[in-house]
């Protein structure tokens, strides 16, 4: 969960890492951190300027899955580690000290 500390310039240089350069400039200029990059979904991608569906798996490499523009309220929630990076994309002192372990036993009350 290291790239929920993540700045911009670390994302940057994470895109880089994983073989797409051309695509640091769309993060950096978009601000998106390790805690946005968990909200970055197929749908957003074009709008960053990727628009390659090949380019598009970022999620999966995070292992976050892909949230369903149509989903309903009667399917089951989301997975536990997705919930939980979902809270953190968020700012704040409770969100920023909130651990997995915490996520889980909350969640389960």
């Amino acid at each position: 969960m290291e790239f929920l500390r993540w700045s911009c310039h670390d994302v940057a240089l994470w895109i880089e890492s994983i073989g797409f350069p051309q695509y640091k400039a769309c993060f950096t200029e978009n601000f998106i951190t390790g805690r946005k990059l968990v909200l970055i979904s197929c749908m957003s991608l074009p709008k960053l300027g990727i628009s390659d569906f090949q380019h598009m798996k970022l999620r999966e490499l995070l292992g976050v899955s892909e949230p369903r523009w149509s989903r309903s309220v009667a399917d089951p929630p989301d997975d536990d580690l997705t919930g939980f990076l979902k809270k953190k994309s968020r700012t704040g002192q409770h969100t920023d000290s909130l651990t997995l372990q915490q996520f889980l036993i909350n969640n389960s009350k």
